[in-house]
């Protein structure tokens, strides 16, 4: 039987070349560009937009302006919802502990003192443990709430961060 393969380029060409960068690039480059927490919370820059028309113009400047930054507010509310959803941060622990215990045998049999399991036999132990108590973790939950905390994070203040004075004036030219 073959692996699943997912078609990731598929996925992504649709949204344009705007992932294109975020294939190629590592970790430590992606949150090299940070920009100073000054920076990024200026309360002096926060405005209300006039219209929807500068609500776009604003998201669409501060989304590619504060990307990093950006992430590092969902990287931060990740570790927040598993802090506060321990059950899932058990259920995490438990399935990549045992996956790795499992890894670690090379496909050996474990020996215990009284039975004798087969990779196969603990791979299927494993899952017969890792979905009940997947389940009672709630991670669609956390999921969902990790989506609309971060969108509304974002979104909010990307809509709110007005542009710096430089490049208001810049777009205006004719």
């Amino acid at each position: 039987m073959s692996p699943i393969q997912i078609p990731i380029e598929a996925l992504t060409s649709r949204f344009g070349d705007r992932f294109n960068s975020l294939r190629s690039q590592s970790l430590g480059s992606r949150f090299a560009n940070l920009r100073p927490i000054s920076e990024f919370l200026d309360l002096k820059r926060i405005s209300k937009p006039a219209n929807f028309g500068e609500v776009q113009s604003r998201v669409n400047y501060n989304l590619s302006y504060f990307s990093s930054n950006y992430a590092a507010v969902f990287v931060m509310l990740s570790i927040y919802s598993l802090l506060t959803n321990p059950v899932l941060l058990f259920v995490i622990v438990f399935v990549s502990a045992g996956l790795w215990g499992i890894g670690k045998l090379d496909g050996r049999d474990l020996e215990l003192g009284f039975a004798r399991f087969n990779t196969s036999q603990l791979y299927t132990g494993l899952l017969l443990v890792g979905i009940p108590l997947g389940f009672w973790a709630s991670p669609i939950t956390t999921a969902l709430w990790l989506i609309g905390a971060t969108g509304v994070t974002v979104f909010g203040h990307a809509a709110f961060m007005d542009k710096p004075i430089e490049n208001a004036f810049s777009e205006e030219a004719v």
